[in-house]
């Protein structure tokens, strides 16, 4: 069953490209193998990849396996790891789903929920994981913004995977996807996660050891502590939180030496069963600058990713903003300033208190006019310059190849074609803030699953041959200086 599961996996990197398995599917395996009701029953690590699974990938499943196991007609079953033999289900299911306060079956308590040994939040006293016992003080802060919680993060398309893993491991600490890495833009809310997550955790642990940290504090604390001889003390402050919470890692490459005493650090916390969370504007692999081990246990657990939100999702924020705000925002005002943020949350914000500030200054109503007054000139250059990008990537990589703009804007299928119109798309999707379906009404028409699968396919290519990676960084050098 091994083999028929690794052959599975080779044809899903084709079809739907390494991330979807490495995030999905290596953590699954075939249990057993019924050939007299023609049923496969899936090993899987918890609930939540389970509901997933079924959700978005059965097709895939029935289709491959079904040729693969040569039946022609096939049934699905799942054995979750961490299931409990008792008859009640327990079953976690995306946030994106259900309400916030409803991910989580109501009839269960924490200790329900979570395996016997992290029933409560542990610690290692060198002989293993023991629960935390209360404290009567702690030492120093935990950083957390306490503004910052999951009922004033708005889910959307976008986001919902890094939302509902994020409110999963406050209920199982060390317990699923672990590492949570979150990547994704500047503004598009990883550290308003993070700052949740603890949160969250804090009011579910009171007790537990948590600690947020931006990777230019931790710099500047490793720096002080060479500085002063404090280097045992430093470490110990890291190895002995329950869940730590570390934004923009990417801001350690090139630092040899804070590398080296995070990376001792994440070994320790990671081999006690502690919660680390990590966020970067970017993949762990395309982190320049980051020793190769840090990249892989970056990797270990769940890479879930922000991108830039819809217009639907945009309305939504404002909306909840202008609650915040105490400011009466139209419905047509709001779907006006949507349309014209186009690159993250905090522009969008911003935009929104300079048309209430406006309206409270001159004693006005918010209209869509003064709207159209107040932020005449929000982003009209970037628009412009978005579709500029697209339109030179497209004709850099065309002239790169030898192939007409027109034939990677057709529906021809020609394998020359298809691969360079892929490297289009990846690099599209990494050189502009345009969304998928942006790109994919760009070439062609496309939808942005082709979109997310052409990705999948670059990204397979770029594993598979070392040669490709260097061909890309000179192609998007060429990019960058016409």
């Amino acid at each position: 069953m091994q083999v028929i599961w690794e052959e599975f996996l080779k044809i899903i990197k084709e079809e739907a490209g390494s991330q979807i398995v490495e995030t999905w599917f290596k953590a699954v395996n075939i249990d057993h193998w019924d050939a007299t009701t023609s049923t496969v029953v899936l090993h899987v690590p918890n609930q939540f990849v389970s509901r997933w699974i079924q959700d978005n990938y059965t097709n895939l499943l029935k289709t491959h396996l079904a040729r693969l196991l040569h039946a022609p007609i096939l049934r699905l079953s799942f054995v979750c790891a961490t299931q409990s033999p008792a008859p009640r289900p327990r079953t976690i299911i995306p946030a994106s789903v259900l309400p916030p306060t409803e991910a989580f079956d109501a009839t269960q308590s924490q200790t329900d929920i979570l395996p016997p040994m992290l029933a409560r939040p542990t610690h290692s006293n060198g002989k293993g994981l023991i629960p935390i016992e209360k404290k009567k003080s702690r030492e120093g802060g935990n950083n957390l913004n306490e503004n910052y919680i999951f009922d004033s993060f708005i889910v959307g398309p976008s986001n919902s995977l890094a939302h509902a893993a994020a409110h999963a491991i406050c209920h199982n600490l060390g317990g699923v996807y672990n590492p949570l890495f979150i990547y994704g833009g500047t503004g598009l809310g990883k550290t308003h996660l993070l700052h949740a997550i603890g949160n969250q955790t804090k009011k579910n642990y009171p007790d537990a050891q948590i600690r947020y940290e931006t990777s230019d504090n931790f710099v500047n604390d490793f720096i002080n502590s060479i500085r002063f001889d404090r280097s045992q003390q430093f470490r110990a402050r890291y190895q002995k939180v329950d869940l730590i919470l570390f934004d923009d890692i990417q801001f350690l490459s090139n630092k040899e030496q804070t590398q080296e005493i995070f990376f001792h650090i994440f070994n320790v916390l990671y081999e006690q069963r502690k919660q680390i969370v990590l966020s970067s504007d970017t993949f762990p692999k395309e982190i320049t600058g980051l020793q190769s081990r840090l990249k892989s246990r970056m990797e270990w657990g769940l890479v879930a990713d922000i991108q830039i939100p819809d217009v639907e999702t945009k309305i939504a924020i404002l909306k909840k903003k202008s609650d915040q705000h105490t400011i009466e925002l139209p419905d047509e005002v709001a779907t006006f300033i949507a349309s014209r943020v186009l690159s993250n949350i905090r522009e969008l914000e911003g935009a929104l208190i300079r048309v209430g500030a406006f309206a409270a200054l001159t004693n006005q109503p918010i209209t869509l006019e003064m709207a159209k007054k107040v932020l005449l000139n929000l982003n009209g250059g970037e628009v412009k310059r978005e579709g500029a990008m697209l339109d030179t990537i497209i004709k850099i990589v065309a002239k790169h190849y030898d192939i007409s703009v027109s034939d990677l804007r057709s529906k021809k299928r020609h394998q020359d074609i298809a691969v360079v119109r892929q490297i289009a798309f990846y690099m599209m999707k990494k050189m502009s803030y345009c969304s998928l379906q942006v790109i994919g009404d760009y070439i062609g028409g496309r939808d942005h699953s082709t979109v997310i699968h052409a990705i999948g396919k670059v990204e397979h290519l770029i594993e598979a041959d070392r040669n490709m990676a260097q061909k890309l960084r000179v192609l998007e050098q060429d990019i960058l200086a016409s």
